[in-house]
């Protein structure tokens, strides 16, 4: 009878470890674990270079994580891949006011990364579209 419990007990943990394992969010081997530096922001025609003297980061963790900070506040979330975009879950972020350019900075980067958007990686540097790709993000790697 015991044989029978730990056998019982067994398929239940792989059972488990096999649900745990289909809700992993798939993540892109070229992004996770990366963290980038914002360079520019905008229409891809005209492009606004990242405010000088103000450190950036966006960083792609290993664990299906996103977080970092675009201009101001700090912000997490989580993010995966599929079909060569990156989805982004919702975005949580502190509530910090700061000068005017460092906040236009940041809020047309929230507006990039939300919901579905495209991306291309080059070597070093990443380029993020909005889903209307009008707007784009230039980073590099840190």
């Amino acid at each position: 009878m015991h044989k029978i419990s730990q056998a019982f007990i067994m398929l239940i943990l792989v059972g488990v470890f096999a649900l745990a394992a289909n809700h992993t969010p798939a993540l892109a081997a070229d992004l996770a674990g990366t963290s980038w530096k914002l360079i520019s922001y905008g229409p891809s025609g005209h492009p606004t270079s990242a405010v000088p003297n103000v450190a950036t980061d966006l960083t792609f963790g290993a664990d299906g994580k996103v977080s970092g900070s675009l201009g101001c506040n700090t912000f997490s979330g989580d993010y995966s891949v599929k079909d060569g975009k990156i989805v982004f879950g919702r975005v949580m972020s502190t509530m910090l006011a700061c000068e005017s350019p460092r906040m236009a900075q940041e809020s047309a980067a929230f507006q990039v990364i939300a919901g579905t958007v495209s991306y291309k990686k080059d070597g070093a540097t990443l380029a993020i579209y909005a889903a209307n790709a009008d707007v784009v993000l230039s980073l590099q790697q840190k």
